[in-house]
């Protein structure tokens, strides 16, 4: 699983791409759904914007390349990450950003903090439930073991990044 790909070989170059396409479908799901990235859950990729959050991915692209298992759970991430972000934006973009994040806010407020908790549980246990079984039966193969690693990085970033937003959300209306 210490596998290093050289710079300029063909795998390597396999693996930026794939890697860029999956980092391009997660900036085009978030531009989709949030493009003054006004509903986006990462502060730090709100903080960097466009271009800047552009060049970070660019780098991460060419440096994780070289480490099949790292760029294979970031595919995999990143991945899960668009086709999440797809679902809801056609949503977000039909609402506009401020008054979809009004209207969830409300709805955040018309529900229980425990059953919004259960149901964001649910969700990201059983995405993590599928990564720890991938690997476990995997464990053997590393691009198996590095999509179930993918499983188990993105149901922590939903859990962790949503968590966040209802905190956010609900200190704002507070």
């Amino acid at each position: 699983m210490d596998e290093v790909l050289a710079i300029g070989s063909t795998p390597y170059w396999w693996m930026l791409g794939l890697l860029a396409f999956a980092r391009a479908m997660d900036f085009l799901s978030t531009w989709v759904a949030t493009p003054n990235l006004t509903l986006e859950a990462n502060p730090i990729a709100r903080l960097l914007g466009w271009k800047w959050g552009a060049l970070v991915n660019a780098v991460l692209c060419v440096l994780a390349a070289q480490w099949p298992l790292a760029a294979v759970v970031l595919i995999t991430t990143s991945l899960l990450v668009a086709a999440r972000n797809f679902k809801s934006a056609w949503f977000m973009r039909a609402l506009g950003e401020d008054r979809y994040r009004a209207l969830a806010g409300e709805l955040m407020e018309a529900s229980s903090g425990r059953l919004i908790l259960v149901c964001v549980s649910g969700e990201t246990l059983l995405f993590a439930l599928i990564g720890a079984a991938v690997v476990f039966f995997g464990r053997h193969e590393l691009v198996i073991v590095a999509i179930g690693i993918g499983f188990v990085a993105y149901a922590g970033a939903v859990a962790f990044y949503t968590a966040l937003g209802v905190w956010r959300a609900r200190r704002s209306i507070r």
